[in-house]
């Protein structure tokens, strides 16, 4: 895009939901009715939270062993290649809507925290995991590898989307190799995160420090940022056991935003315990105006004093193996 291009406005939907905790079935169907939803209203970009499917296995912050816990987690965990993520690409086809899904990837049993972007045609333009599980999710996910950098793809009408997960946004590297890849809008996701209460904790874990990091990347980036969490109720509290945990042990965690590339909140707020979607049209001439102040991997940089190296290749267990995981 260019400035003497004509103005673009995009419209977005960003989701603040409660996954069917641990059932795979159910939540595909909840996201093909929000893919419907959203795209009924207009928009031409859904968001879903981190581990939207089959929702956030909420209980490693309560207990890091629960047998029967993971293996139920890791029976409703969604595979690339299988019948369910098919159902959802012909979701977005039917609907005309782009998707940028957070979901906990089964391959080969093994679990990754993943996001995928699908096309309003529907086809799969972009899949990653997150790049190192944080602290606790360790004890369930595993690491990505080279190919889960390249998490920038230029879908039709809308521009140039980027996607991280969670506190990727604290990653200074990697944060800044998204933003070599010419981002306009950048895809926030996030589990159910809460008000801190003043007392011991970490504030950065908290909603106001999550918002903080998505907030700051809007800044440092210059693109729109879509900060997308879901909601825990008391039911999901009941099913994963977590009333007795440090965090996610009460009602609420949606704080779901949309920011400007100039920091700026663009959305209402939505109490933490509510479902919804928030939309926004976004004029992309405001990432123009942004760049032309601060431009992180342009004119505001001095790759002749500092420079980043990637390792972006992938690496197997066996030749053959590919970051689809087919």
């Amino acid at each position: 895009m260019s400035s003497s291009d004509p103005q673009l406005t995009v419209r977005v939907a960003v989701t603040q939901a409660e996954p069917k905790w641990l059932d795979l079935e159910e939540t595909v169907k909840k996201t093909c009715r929000l893919i419907e939803e959203a795209a009924g209203n207009e928009a031409l970009l859904i968001t879903f939270p981190e581990c939207w499917i089959p929702g956030y296995p909420a209980w490693v912050w309560s207990r890091p062993v629960d047998f029967g816990m993971a293996a139920a987690y890791t029976k409703n965990a969604l595979k690339v290649d299988s019948p369910h993520m098919s159902r959802i690409c012909a979701s977005a086809a039917e609907n005309g809507i782009n998707v940028a899904l957070g979901f906990a990837e089964n391959y080969n049993n093994s679990l990754y925290i993943a996001q995928a972007i699908i096309g309003a045609d529907g086809e799969l333009k972009m899949k990653r995991r997150k790049m190192k599980p944080t602290h606790m999710e360790r004890t369930v996910f595993g690491d990505a590898s080279g190919s889960s950098l390249a998490n920038v793809v230029n879908l039709e009408a809308v521009g140039r989307v980027g996607a991280l997960a969670c506190w990727e946004h604290a990653q200074p590297l990697l944060k800044y190799h998204t933003c070599t890849q010419s981002e306009e809008i950048h895809v926030a996701a996030w589990p159910p995160v809460y008000a801190h209460t003043g007392g011991p904790g970490l504030w950065s874990m908290s909603s106001q420090g999550c918002r903080n990091l998505s907030q700051t990347y809007a800044i440092e980036s210059q693109t729109f940022v879509l900060h997308t969490t879901s909601v825990l109720s008391q039911k999901g509290i009941d099913h994963m056991r977590t009333a007795l945990g440090v965090t996610m042990n009460v009602p609420g965690g949606g704080s779901s935003a949309i920011f400007g590339p100039d920091g700026r909140q663009l959305s209402k707020e939505m109490p933490e315990t509510e479902e919804g979607i928030l939309y926004a049209d976004l004029n992309m001439d405001d990432v123009l105006e942004a760049k032309g102040f601060l431009d992180i991997c342009g004119h505001y940089s001095r790759p002749d004093m500092l420079w980043l190296g990637v390792d972006d290749r992938e690496k197997p267990h066996r030749k053959g193996d590919n970051e689809f995981g087919r």
